[in-house]
This record gives C-alpha cells, structure tokens and sequence, in this order.
C-alpha cells in the first residue's frame, strides 16, 4: 500500500511534513519538573533546574542524570544560564510548586545562585528579595557585555541588575510591565546594546535600552503570546520564544528593524507534542526545549513523573505576510 505524503504550503512554496518526531533526550529524576535548561558547549552536557525540589542536575546527551547543586534552603530553582566564563547562574525562589513551601519563603524568595559546574560548589548567593516591595518570583537571566547578570521577577515585575562584584539593584521597572499573576519571564540581551523581554501575563514582548532602561517600547508584533516563557535569541534578527499554557509551541520571530517591530517567521508542529514547555537553549546549532510537565501539578490526580525529557525544536517557515 502507497504510503500518503502530505504537502503543506510555506513559504510560498509546498514542503513534506515531517513523518517522524523530533528528538527527546528522556531522563529519569523522580518528582523534580525541570523548569529551566542551560547548555555548557565545553562539557556537552545539560543542566536543568527543579520547581518541585530545587535541585539543579546535569543530564548527558544520553540521557543521565545527577545532581549538581542541591542544599536544604532550596525551595525552587527555575530560570538557568551558562556565563561567558563558564559558570552556571541559577535563580532560586519559591513562587508556586515547591514539595518544601514554607511562610517564610513562599513568594518571598528571590536568590541568585552562582554555581562552580565542575565541582559544584556554590561561588555565590545573592538575595535580591530586598531590591523591589512585594510578591517574588525569580525566573530568568541574562548577560549584558560588561559581565552584569540580569533577572527576571515574574511577580514584583522588575528586572534586577547585578554587578560583577554582587551589587544588586533594581535595574527596569515600567507601568508597561504590570500584570496580574505571572508577568515579565524570559530575557536576553542583544549585541545592539537592548533587552528583549517576554511578558506571560500581558502576551507581549519588550524592548529594554541597556544604557537607560527607562526607555522601554512593546515590540510591534501581529499577535500576543500569552503564557510566553522563556527566549533564546538565535541570530541577531531572530528570536525563539516558549509558549505553554495550553499552546505549548515554539515560534521563531524575526526582526528587520532593529526589534521595532517582528514577524511570525516558524513554528513547530501539534504533531511534535511538547508538554509544557518552559525554556530553550541552544545546543550545536539546534534549538532544545525543557518540557516542564507542570499541567501534572495542578491536577490531584496525576501521578507525579519519573521521567522528562528534552526536545528538539523543529521549527517549521511560516507563510511570509505583506
């Protein structure tokens, strides 16, 4: 029997769909639902966060897994990043799911952990709590090109600037940014001297000037993405975005007006099946997605996973709009 291949229009012109699934790196580590994912090129391996233990790992392109960093006063870990100098910044907080919530942490903590990868040793640990009044949620970073790391709280709705030698402010805080529930999430920074900013509560993505962060504009975009998580900025015209929530896609925005304005220019598959994706890295030039599996959280009668898994992103073109 003739097996059926079916076309899809892109791009103008008509493309095989994918007959298979794309790649998953599956590992084993029970109850942990890995938020965050950062890949060191030098070792070749993954580290991955945990919402529900704090816990950060490492998993091989073989899939094993083992603890790196793990101390009782870790609620939560999320948001990862891999420095240009080799060390894993990690952000640490209890915002919703962790197995050791406590009054005096929960959505009080915001920590930024810098962890040694090759012993695992902690370098440092940075409360960032007492920079902005209200809730915390700590939940990604970025580096500017003079060694400053930048994170994300998805709750008090401010960027935090934290210096080489651990100086921790407040560094963007607009009326732009305010929302209800989760809000400012992913983060990266462009060689253009600007962050781009993914909002979860209002779907919209922001463009930060590094030199003065009071200058702050929403990226002119044809749609919102709410539930947007993490950015991974993979040329400086193109951006990939995580969406969960129930979407749970991957898209690929491109800009040709210096992150003005950008375009739907890819998207993976329904068919690729993403479970609560959360954030993306770049691995040898491919995308990789950490799906976080947190639908299971919100649901009492799910048995909580043993097993997650790390996704290739096959992003497919999009139709090209006028």
């Amino acid at each position: 029997m003739k097996k059926l291949l079916f076309l899809f229009v892109l791009a103008g012109c008509a493309a095989p769909l994918p007959s298979e699934p794309t790649a998953r790196i599956e590992f084993s580590a029970p109850d942990s639902y890995p938020e965050g994912i950062a890949y060191d090129s030098i070792s070749k391996v993954y580290f991955v966060s945990s919402a529900r233990l704090g816990t950060i790992g490492k998993v091989t392109p073989q899939g094993q897994y083992s603890p790196l960093y793990t101390d009782n006063s870790l609620k939560s870990s999320y948001g990862l990043k891999m420095s240009p100098d080799g060390k894993l910044y990690a952000c640490v907080g209890d915002a919703n799911y962790s197995k050791f919530t406590s009054p005096d942490t929960r959505k009080k903590m915001a920590r930024l952990l810098i962890i040694d990868v090759a012993s695992g040793k902690k370098l440092s640990d940075i409360d960032l709590a007492g920079q902005a009044p209200g809730q915390h949620f700590p939940n990604d970073i970025a580096f500017d090109n003079s060694g400053n790391t930048y994170v994300t709280d998805s709750f008090a709705n401010v960027i935090y600037k934290v210096t080489k030698d651990g100086k921790a402010s407040v560094f963007a805080d607009s009326p732009l940014f305010k929302t209800k529930g989760v809000g400012l999430n992913g983060i990266v920074y462009h060689p253009g001297g600007y962050f781009l900013v993914s909002s979860s509560g209002t779907g919209a993505v922001y463009k930060i000037n590094a030199a003065d962060p009071k200058q702050v504009s929403k990226v002119k975009i044809d749609q919102f993405f709410i539930n947007a998580d993490g950015l991974a900025l993979s040329t400086s015209q193109k951006l990939i975005l995580v969406q969960n929530g129930g979407s749970d896609k991957i898209y690929e925005l491109e800009s040709q007006d210096n992150w003005e304005s950008a375009m739907l220019s890819a998207s993976t598959l329904a068919a690729d099946r993403f479970t609560y994706p959360s954030t993306a890295t770049l691995a040898d030039g491919k995308v990789w997605v950490m799906n976080a599996n947190f639908t299971e959280l919100v649901d009492s009668t799910s048995v909580p996973s043993k097993q997650f898994a790390i996704q290739h992103a096959r992003l497919m073109p999009l139709p090209k709009t006028k």
